[in-house]
């Protein structure tokens, strides 16, 4: 099962959002894609911006570090509360080894404060480091940062989603879920984003871009 498919399943497992609800959630969504933020934001051809964010056991990482060791995938997700971002992320464990072997790095980025991330990890046995990028700033820099209406955060607040507490006080601010591949020189090679949250990267996608890489050849 490839993970397009394993996204259509969480959807049809998803209990029943009422109507009053899922009303507001698709009109997010139409604004959203019609905002123009996924053609502002960077894209295969441009460069990385540099970042420096904080892993669960209190470490920094920053872009020089992991591109210094190979090329590296960089997966931006919304959060542990995101049933689609959690499937993404095994299916990029499940791939981990296949990434590595083409000597590359990979790595996460979310809002969320580092407790949550070390939570993430584990619960998901994740071998690459989950990094917090508290209020979205490195995700900003990368041009996929947005705000959730207010009717929007409602709902989500209604759903349980504690976005204040696990996005350490910035509730509103979140990612598009986007994936890029960059070289060592900090070009990014290949960019998957779009503001539909149930589509994301295929690791089969990934591969090919890695493989397609100059330094590959």
């Amino acid at each position: 099962m490839n993970l397009h498919d394993e996204l259509a399943a969480v959807l049809r497992a998803l209990p029943d959002i009422p109507a009053a609800d899922r009303a507001v959630m698709e009109r997010a969504g139409r604004e959203l894609a019609a905002s123009g933020l996924a053609e502002r934001a960077l894209r295969t051809g441009d460069t990385a911006p540099g970042f420096s964010l904080p892993t669960p056991a209190g470490d920094t990482v920053t872009l020089d570090a992991l591109l210094s060791a190979g090329p590296l995938v960089l997966t931006f997700y919304r959060g542990a509360w995101c049933p689609y971002c959690n499937v993404a992320l095994r299916a990029l464990q499940h791939h981990h080894a296949d990434i590595t072997a083409r000597g590359a790095q990979l790595a996460a980025i979310s809002p969320q404060i580092p407790d949550e991330s070390l939570t993430l990890t584990e619960q998901h046995a994740l071998a690459f480091p989950v990094l917090s990028d508290l209020g979205c700033d490195t995700a900003e820099q990368f041009g996929i940062s947005f705000d959730l209406p207010d009717d929007l955060a409602a709902v989500y607040e209604s759903f349980g989603f504690d976005l204040q507490r696990v996005n350490g006080g910035h509730a509103r601010t979140l990612p598009l879920p986007a994936t890029y591949v960059i070289d060592r020189d900090a070009t990014i090679r290949w960019s998957f984003l779009d503001t539909d949250y149930t589509t994301r990267a295929e690791p089969s996608d990934i591969l090919a871009a890695l493989d397609a890489l100059p330094s590959a050849h």
